[in-house]
């Protein structure tokens, strides 16, 4: 069964209520911090970062997935960092806003349908040092990769 699907268990006669959708588990933290954002009216911020949710289309499955970002705002222009942490490879998230840009993003208290760019390199170069100035986990997640961890500008439309 997949993440994505809800066993209701054995059949039972057809007056037993439907069982309830299964709360996250304790240790599911994605989870946790989608159900957070939204009943926070669709805004968190974390000093000068803001929490992002990004919806892509999986590139081979074309099951949504929604997960929780860090976005980093700079004259009205919005980005996410690709870092998965400094992992040695680029977060699914990431291969499937390349395969498929079209995205749904709910940030700053709005839910809307964007176009993701990945920036060129001389504009991701400019852009990251800002990025670790507000939120230094993303250097050291960049000093823990051999790759260039990518950044994304989200584009409404």
């Amino acid at each position: 069964m997949s993440d994505d699907e809800v066993s209701s268990g054995p059949s039972a006669g057809a007056d037993a209520a439907p069982a309830p959708a299964p709360a996250p588990a304790p240790n599911d933290f994605n989870a946790q911090m989608i159900e957070q954002f939204r009943a926070a009216g669709r805004k968190m911020e974390f000093g000068q970062m803001h929490l992002l949710l990004l919806t892509t289309r999986g590139a081979k499955s074309g099951t949504a997935r929604t997960n929780p970002l860090a976005a980093f705002t700079e004259d009205g222009r919005v980005f996410i960092v690709a870092s998965y942490g400094g992992a040695p490879k680029h977060p699914a998230w990431f291969h499937n806003l390349v395969a498929d840009p079209t995205v749904e993003v709910e940030f700053d208290g709005a839910v809307f349908t964007a176009q993701a760019h990945v920036l060129p390199d001389a504009e991701r170069d400019a852009l990251y040092p800002r990025i670790v100035e507000a939120a230094p986990q993303f250097g050291e997640y960049q000093e823990k990769t051999a790759r260039r961890i990518p950044v994304v500008e989200i584009r409404r439309g």
